[in-house]
């Protein structure tokens, strides 16, 4: 029987995030180059999408490529564009009819020109869908983001169109990447490493982590239900005592 059967459907994270990592580690037990493993991990990112799409929650968020990859070797980099090229193109069809709606984070202007063109037609593409909100961050990373909000809102305080004093918490995440999407409460992360590798710095402040050794190539639906029944069992107390939390409002 599938583990989804044992999820509580009343109360599932409306966005999860996962840094998929492992695909080179994977490719390496295999004997195999390193493209191989990001060849297989094609699979578990439909897996993740289907079973976030088929449950109902609203948005998923993918550490794709972050902007220190473009520091690994040119013939891997240069295959992943390819891949994701391709991919985009051959997964929009399945995009549409899982009713999944594409979106993207990042300094994407670095990408290919061929690269942006394939993700921008498929992303207008699934504008109009309504279900689960599918979002690859690409070219991204944690720090960057911040740093372009903080220039944001320097420039409109200069401009005179924001006060200083008007500036916090909310105001301040209006100018990132991710808005108006609302902050993970779930972030999985495969391979079995545990750091957050500069992804949504700001956003996982009051995250679930969820830490897996699957590497990403063999991770499945059952894997995803797993990270999110391990979810479910978790107290969320956001600073406050067990006893506040457990406290009728």
């Amino acid at each position: 029987m599938s583990l989804k059967s044992n999820i509580l459907l009343s109360n599932l994270p409306q966005h999860v995030a996962i840094i998929m990592d492992g695909n080179g580690r994977w490719a390496k037990k295999k004997g195999a180059l390193r493209i191989f493993g990001h060849n297989n991990a094609i699979k578990s990112v439909r897996d993740a999408s289907e079973a976030a799409a088929e449950l109902g929650i609203k948005y998923l968020t993918l550490y794709a490529f972050s902007t220190e990859n473009w520091s690994r070797p040119k013939e891997e980099v240069n295959a992943l564009m390819s891949l994701l090229i391709k991919t985009i193109g051959n997964e929009t069809k399945t995009l549409n009819k899982n009713n999944i709606k594409l979106n993207t984070i990042g300094n994407t202007s670095d990408l290919p020109k061929d690269c942006q063109k394939e993700l921008y037609d498929a992303i207008e593409n699934t504008k109009n869908n309504t279900g689960l909100t599918l979002t690859l961050a690409l070219s991204y990373s944690g720090r960057w983001e911040i740093v372009e909000a903080a220039k944001l809102l320097a420039y409109k305080v200069k401009n005179g169109d924001l006060k200083i004093e008007d500036i916090n918490e909310n105001i301040f995440s209006q100018y990132l990447c991710t808005y108006p999407i609302p902050d993970p409460e779930l972030m999985i992360r495969t391979s079995g490493e545990l750091r957050i590798s500069n992804y949504l710095l700001w956003q996982l402040a009051y995250t679930e982590l969820y830490v897996t050794d699957i590497l990403w190539p063999d991770f499945n639906k059952e894997n995803f239900y797993e990270a999110i029944i391990d979810f479910q069992k978790r107290e969320r107390r956001f600073g406050k005592t067990s006893e506040q939390v457990a406290k009728p409002a």
